[in-house]
C-alpha cells in the first residue's frame, strides 16, 4: 500500500462517505452514517498489521500509473489504472442518490464497477473491512453470489458478479466484461447485480447533473463552485438536516503535533457557514432542513447553555476517546473518537444559529418562511447572547487551556441581537424592535470599547489584550463594521503585519495547549481575500484567490490545513470550512454574467 494522502477523492450521497484514493482503494469509510465505524479505515492506520487491512482495493497486475476524474458535475468518480503492458481499467465509484417513487433514495451502499479500457489487464479486489475502530476482523460467510462481513453490531454484504473464491482468495483475474461490486447491508440484491449496479450508476448521474443546473454558479470557476457545492452537500445528512465539518478524524494539522481531532460532528459555526454559502448558490433545501436540526436542538437545550457542536441526531454528549486499533495518519496518532469541544462554552453560537435561521424571513423562495412563531423561538437565543457577549469563553479556536472575553464571540452576540431586530422589523413588531435594536447597539458601543487596542491601532482578539487573531477578518462580513470604517481596514493591516507569512493568513501565532501552529490554517486566507474584495484591494485578492485555489488536490478538493512551504495538505478531509471558503471568494471576485459575453 502507498503512503496514505489527501490526494484523492470524495463519494457519498448525503447518507454515508468515502474516500477513494490515486490507486482506487476505498481508505475511508464509515457505515452506516457519517460519525460510525469506520470499517475502511487504512487512512489511519499504515501497513503493519496485516497488508491492505481496514481497505477496499482494486489491484491492478503490473500497476505503472493511474488517472483520476470526476464524472462532470458528479459525485461519481473515476479512476483508471495503467498496467506496465499497455493494459488499462476504469473504476467507477459511487454511493446512489436518486429520487424514487416521489422521495430521494440515498441507500448505505458503495458501488463499484470496473471496465476494461485496454489490452488485457489483471486485477485482484482486495476487501478487508475491519470493526470496533479496527480493533476486530469480520466473521466471513458466504453464498454463490454474495460475501457477508460479520461484525459485532453490524453485517456488510458484498454482491457480486465476479466469481465469490477469487474475491476471498485475492486471486487476479482478466476483465473481460464489466464487473459490478455492491457493497451495502445485508440485504439480499433481487435483481442481476450488473443491471442494477449500471441503472444506479446512470440515476445517480441524472441526479447530480439535474442539481447542478438548479444551483446559481458565478461566470469565472465554475467548476471549482460546482466541485465545492457537490462537496458540501454530500456533508449534510439527510436524515437529521446536520452537516459535518469533515469526512474524517484525527487527521493531524501538521506533523506529529497531536493536534488530531474528529470532526464527524455538527458544529453550529461550521454548518451556519456552508448553509449560508449553499444558500447564495440557491440550493436551499439543505438550509431548511439544517433550521429543523438546530430548532430541536434549541429546544432539547431548554434553559441550559447552548453546545458548540453535536452528535448529527443531535446528540448532546460527545465524549471524546482514543481508538488504540489505529496507529494514525502516516502513524501520527493518536486517533481520537468524540469532541471534547461539546463540554466548551463558545458564545458566538448565539449568532450563528439566529444568522442562519434569519434566511427564513428574508428568502421568498423557501418552502417554509419564517414567521412570529419561528421568531419567538429565537428570541431565548438573543437573551443568551446578551447576557453573555461580555462574558469569557473558549472561542472560535477552542481553546483548551484558558478562558477570555473573545471579540469574535462578542461580535457574533451582536449579529443575533442585531439580526432579530430585523427580523422584527419584518414582522412589523416594534416592540421587539425597539428591544433587540437597543441590544444590539449597546453591545456594539460595549465590543467597541473593550476589543479595540489604540496603540495597536486594531480590534483584538480578546478584550483588553494586544495580540490578533484571523477571525477579526470577519467584522465586515457580518456587519459590524462598514467597509469604509478606518478601523476596519487598520485591523486588516495590523493582521497583515502579524498573522500573513508568505501567502497565507495564520488563525493566530501564540504558542497554545499544543505549542505554536505550524501551518496555515486555509480558510483564514480566504477569510483574508473577503477583506481585501471589501476594502477595494480587487488585485490582491484576485492574486490571493488564485494561490489558494493552487492548494486544492487534482480533484478540486482542500483539507483544513496547508503547509506553507510545501502546499501539502493537513487536516481532517474533506473540510467544509475551506469549501465555503472557494465558494465564497468565486461568488466575490467573479464579474457579473451582463459581462461573461
Amino acid at each position: 500500500m502507498q503512503q496514505a494522502t489527501l490526494a484523492g477523492g470524495l463519494i457519498g450521497n448525503s447518507a454515508i462517505g468515502a474516500l477513494v484514493d490515486q490507486q482506487a482503494n476505498v481508505v475511508w469509510a464509515c457505515l452506516p452514517r457519517f460519525d460510525a465505524d469506520p470499517v475502511f479505515c487504512s487512512l489511519l492506520s499504515p501497513p503493519g498489521r496485516e497488508e491492505g487491512e481496514g481497505c477496499f482495493s482494486i489491484l491492478l497486475a503490473d500497476f505503472a500509473h493511474a488517472e483520476q476524474q470526476y464524472i462532470d458535475h458528479t459525485a461519481v468518480l473515476r479512476t483508471w489504472l495503467h498496467d506496465k503492458h499497455g493494459g488499462c481499467v476504469e473504476v467507477v465509484d459511487f454511493a446512489p442518490r436518486f429520487r424514487l417513487h416521489g422521495r430521494i433514495f440515498h441507500p448505505t451502499m458503495l458501488v463499484r464497477r470496473v471496465r476494461k479500457v485496454a489490452g488485457n489487464p489483471r486485477i485482484s479486489i482486495r476487501l478487508k473491512p475491519r470493526f470496533e475502530y479496527g480493533a476486530q476482523s469480520p466473521t466471513i460467510t458466504f453464498g454463490s453470489h454474495h460475501i457477508r462481513y460479520v461484525g459485532p453490531e453490524s453485517v456488510l454484504r458484498l454482491t457480486t458478479n465476479l466469481s465469490i473464491h477469487a474475491v476471498l482468495e485475492e486471486r487476479p483475474m482478466y476483465v473481460h466484461d464489466t464487473l459490478s461490486l455492491i457493497l451495502g447491508p445485508d440485504e439480499t440484491v433481487q435483481e442481476n447485480v450488473e443491471e442494477v449496479a449500471r441503472k444506479f450508476l446512470e440515476d445517480t448521474t441524472d441526479y447530480w447533473q439535474d442539481w447542478v443546473r438548479t444551483i446559481f454558479v458565478p461566470v469565472d470557476w465554475q467548476d471549482e463552485v460546482i466541485r465545492a457545492a457537490i462537496t458540501l452537500k454530500l456533508n449534510a445528512f439527510d436524515d437529521t438536516g446536520a452537516i459535518i465539518a469533515a469526512m474524517t478524524t484525527s487527521v493531524p494539522e501538521h506533523p506529529d503535533s497531536g493536534r488530531n481531532w474528529d470532526y464527524r460532528y455538527c458544529w453550529l459555526r461550521d454548518a451556519y457557514f456552508v448553509v449560508n454559502a449553499l444558500n447564495r448558490l440557491g440550493a436551499t433545501t439543505t438550509m431548511e432542513r439544517y433550521i429543523a436540526y438546530i430548532l430541536n436542538v434549541v429546544a432539547a437545550a431548554g434553559e441550559g447553555q447552548l453546545q458548540p457542536v453535536y452528535g448529527i441526531s443531535g446528540e448532546a454528549d460527545l465524549v471524546e476517546g482514543k481508538a488504540p486499533a489505529l496507529a494514525g495518519y502516516r502513524g501520527m496518532g493518536p486517533v481520537r473518537v468524540g469532541n471534547q469541544a461539546y463540554e466548551q462554552i463558545q458564545h458566538d453560537v448565539y449568532g450563528s444559529a439566529v444568522l442562519a435561521a434569519t434566511h427564513m424571513f428574508f428568502d421568498t423562495r423557501l418552502r417554509h418562511r419564517g414567521d412570529e412563531n419561528l421568531f419567538r423561538q429565537l428570541e431565548p437565543l438573543g437573551h443568551k447572547a446578551l447576557a453573555n457577549y461580555n462574558q469569557p469563553d473558549a472561542g472560535i479556536w477552542e481553546l483548551r487551556g484558558s478562558k477570555r472575553v473573545h471579540t469574535y464571540s462578542s461580535v457574533l452576540c451582536w449579529a443575533a441581537c442585531d439580526r432579530l431586530a430585523r427580523i422584527a422589523a419584518k414582522l412589523r413588531l416594534p416592540e421587539s424592535e425597539n428591544f433587540w435594536r437597543e441590544a444590539a447597539d449597546r453591545i456594539h458601543a460595549d465590543i467597541c470599547a473593550h476589543a479595540w487596542n489604540s496603540q495597536r491601532r486594531a480590534f483584538v482578539t480578546f478584550w483588553g489584550g494586544d495580540v490578533l487573531d484571523a477571525s477579526l477578518l470577519l467584522m465586515h462580513e457580518f456587519g459590524f463594521l462598514e467597509a469604509d470604517d478606518p478601523r476596519f481596514a487598520q485591523t486588516v493591516a495590523a493582521i497583515e503585519g502579524e498573522l500573513k507569512h508568505g501567502d497565507f493568513i495564520y488563525r493566530y501565532v501564540e504558542r497554545d495547549d499544543f505549542g505554536r501552529p505550524e501551518n496555515a490554517f486555509l480558510v483564514c486566507t480566504f477569510w483574508y481575500v473577503y477583506a481585501l474584495h471589501a476594502l477595494g484591494r480587487i488585485d490582491e485578492a484576485q492574486k490571493c484567490f488564485a494561490n489558494l485555489l493552487g492548494c486544492c488536490n487534482e480533484l478540486g478538493l482542500l483539507a483544513e490545513d496547508i503547509d506553507p512551504r510545501t502546499h501539502e495538505q493537513w487536516g481532517n478531509f474533506v473540510q467544509t470550512y475551506s469549501m465555503v471558503g472557494l465558494v465564497n471568494c468565486a461568488l466575490r471576485l467573479s464579474p457579473p454574467w451582463e459581462q461573461a459575453y
